[in-house]
């Protein structure tokens, strides 16, 4: 049974498990502002919907302060740092995985010293410093694909085979990890849904999410309310795409995505205690099969 090694706390993937989103920022896609009121992080606000998350079986909580949507702005560090630090000290009590969804090795720095249990990283670690601050720590590592930045990544994305490219770009990114010193049991695969992809090119990497493995690295698909689901389901309010973004998760979990990162935490659990059930019918019925031969 493979295990994530997160610092002090262990994630068991014998199912797909749910990453919760908590977007410390006013400007975030989908709930940009919720979180983040008159300036500062609400810190009441955030343990009650974290504290809500766990409850609902969010096995992972990940807290970001700089939106990394299609055309946002760069966040100072400073900035970065106010907004996530107080929410990352104050949810660490919980029982729980704290992932910090952070570029920046100064915030992943500051963030690993105070006790956060994942960085989940857009860039895949590329940044200077950034491999060096995740191996210097025992903390997991989500390894993300992007083509281009958050400021010109949907200007004309363009791959010879998106699926075959994605993998071919985490497989040399999980291996400089490994030749950095982070161990493989710590690295997570992201393939990186909206980032630098067209509407095709998403559907192509979710249809075929299987090639996207790299040997037995899991797999993490972030579809949650994103422009994709919009499309597919002309439902312009993120708020709206609830019933795509569930659909997608399905897909995802059954093409084999090993955690799930979402906004609406009870309803995707719901929905991948569904697949669980599929997966473990079909599993027992290859072993009779397997039995009667």
């Amino acid at each position: 049974m493979r295990v994530l090694r997160c610092g002090s706390r262990r994630l068991v993937l014998d199912q797909t498990k749910v990453m919760g989103v908590l977007n410390i920022t006013p400007d975030s896609f989908s709930d940009g502002g919720t979180l983040y009121r008159h300036n500062r992080p609400d810190l009441p606000a955030i343990r009650a919907r974290a504290q809500d998350m766990c409850a609902q079986g969010a096995a992972i909580l990940d807290i970001g302060g700089e939106s990394t949507r299609p055309g946002a702005e760069v966040v100072p560090v400073r900035e970065e740092l106010r907004r996530v630090m107080p929410a990352l000290e104050s949810l660490l009590a919980l029982d729980t995985i704290v992932s910090i969804d952070t570029r920046n090795p100064q915030v992943a720095r500051a963030a690993l010293a105070a006790g956060a249990h994942m960085i989940n990283d857009v860039n895949a670690l590329q940044a200077p410093e950034m491999v060096e601050a995740l191996a210097e720590s025992d903390a997991a590592v989500c390894l993300m694909h992007m083509q281009g930045n958050p400021q010109t990544m949907q200007k004309q994305p363009c791959y010879v085979d998106v699926v075959a490219d994605v993998q071919t770009f985490l497989s040399q990114r999980a291996q400089a990890c490994v030749e950095a010193g982070i161990q493989q049991d710590r690295i997570v695969l992201d393939p990186g849904f909206g980032f630098g992809k067209t509407l095709a090119h998403n559907l192509a990497l979710l249809r075929q999410l299987q090639r996207c493995r790299v040997s037995d690295y899991p797999l993490l698909a972030g579809l949650s309310r994103k422009s994709m689901i919009g499309a597919l389901t002309n439902r312009k309010s993120t708020t709206h795409r609830l019933g795509g973004s569930l659909a997608a998760g399905v897909v995802a979990a059954l093409n084999g995505a090993d955690i799930i990162r979402c906004h609406d935490v009870a309803e995707t659990v719901d929905a991948l205690s569904v697949v669980e059930a599929v997966k473990l019918e079909d599993e027992q019925h290859v072993q009779k099969e397997h039995v009667s031969v």
